[in-house]
């Protein structure tokens, strides 16, 4: 006996999906949209449709070498989107959820993730230049050739695969087109200030850099309460907004004849209580840390640092005293951080959409670059 038997939703997943993404051939040339090929997501991964995606800098920091991944690839980390299928074994997400994906996958196994002490994965090494998902390999094709991921998440894409560890579910009824943002800008920055560097109430605070995610950290200062926040930008264009979302003062390096680690000195008497490199360069590196109160104050490094370059610094700056340290996605745990965070701006906690310059439609995406380029 033969009987049709429709097919079961679990199986509709197992397609190639066919979709447009911006795929990036070699570095220093322009995104070319291409018709790629999505397999499906295999055993504890999640496939996902992309609704809203970002543009940051270190997406930029690939095309021009100062971060080596392999090509060719799709790059974007900082997303939203809607599970279209997912794996054998996936429990955490179905399809039908809005998600967010995560570059700093939370395993919840290894001991960081069980530990109270860091948030990067040591499963799933988030910063590792392999260009492939966990099992070694990619679920991206274009013109027969194989395309490496990228950190996880590559969200320059309709369709992406990511890890059950690199997808959080959020909100049903948050706006992914705006809360895309805490997949990395927002969250990197708000959290530099809230939970890597502990900023307290009445402290004095400088931020170097004010794209969306210096922008992210002065809120968070301000959020924490900090009674002075110096923002620090050699485009002066940026310094209305960084008074709107709360700087007390805004300075630019170029009008000012001495280093401006001395110039904030001079405006604070002994230097800030706390300082955040956000542009990911090593010479503004050291200027946040020389900047900052020779015995008591911390600095972090919130911009990915260029991968050929070394910094040298007279070691004074830290034996008096001051802290340095780094911060990757705010130092959040990204599988439990995300939703709250979402939930938070739900309840309208903060805004996002000081942070949201422009709106383009994808294919224009080359033109998005350009405008993160020019600082616009």
């Amino acid at each position: 006996l033969k009987m049709q038997v429709p097919c079961p939703l679990s199986l509709l997943g197992l397609q190639v999906i066919k979709c447009k993404a911006a795929v990036m051939w070699e570095a220093n040339k322009p995104f070319s949209i291409e018709e790629v090929e999505v397999a499906p997501p295999k055993a504890n991964e999640v496939r996902i449709k992309i609704v809203a995606t970002g543009i940051c800098r270190s997406d930029d920091h690939v095309i021009t070498g100062a971060l080596v991944m392999p090509f060719p690839v799709i790059l974007g980390h900082e997303a939203a989107g809607v599970v279209e299928s997912v794996g054998q074994g996936v429990t955490s997400v179905k399809p039908g959820d809005k998600v967010i994906p995560l570059f700093v996958p939370q395993c919840g196994e290894c001991s960081t993730c069980l530990g109270t002490k860091g948030n990067m994965c040591s499963k799933h090494a988030p910063l590792s230049p392999t260009g492939s998902m966990p099992d070694g390999t990619t679920r991206f094709t274009c013109k027969g050739k194989a395309v490496h991921h990228f950190l996880g998440t590559s969200t320059f894409t309709e369709y992406t695969v990511v890890h059950e560890s690199a997808v959080a579910k959020i909100d049903s009824a948050a706006p992914l087109e705006k809360v895309c943002l805490i997949g990395c800008g927002f969250s990197t920055g708000y959290g530099a200030a809230v939970q890597t560097a502990k900023v307290e109430p009445g402290s004095t605070c400088a931020i170097f850099g004010l794209g969306g995610v210096g922008l992210s950290v002065v809120m968070g200062c301000k959020a924490a309460g900090a009674s002075r926040i110096i923002a620090v930008d050699i485009n002066s264009d940026k310094f209305a907004k960084a008074k709107e979302l709360g700087a007390t003062d805004c300075i630019n390096p170029k009008e000012f004849k001495k280093p401006i680690h001395e110039v904030l000195i001079e405006m604070t008497g002994q230097g800030v209580d706390y300082s955040f490199e956000v542009i990911g360069r090593t010479e503004t590196m050291t200027a946040a840390l020389a900047c900052c109160q020779y015995n008591y104050g911390t600095s972090v490094i919130v911009g990915v640092p260029p991968s050929a370059q070394q910094i040298s610094f007279d070691p004074m700056l830290l034996f008096t005293g001051r802290t340095w340290k780094g911060s990757v996605f705010g130092g959040w745990k990204s599988k439990d951080a995300v939703p709250k965070l979402v939930a938070d701006y739900m309840k309208k906690k903060f805004s996002l959409d000081p942070l949201i310059t422009h709106t383009l439609p994808f294919n224009k995406i080359n033109e998005g670059f350009d405008l993160l380029r020019t600082g616009k």
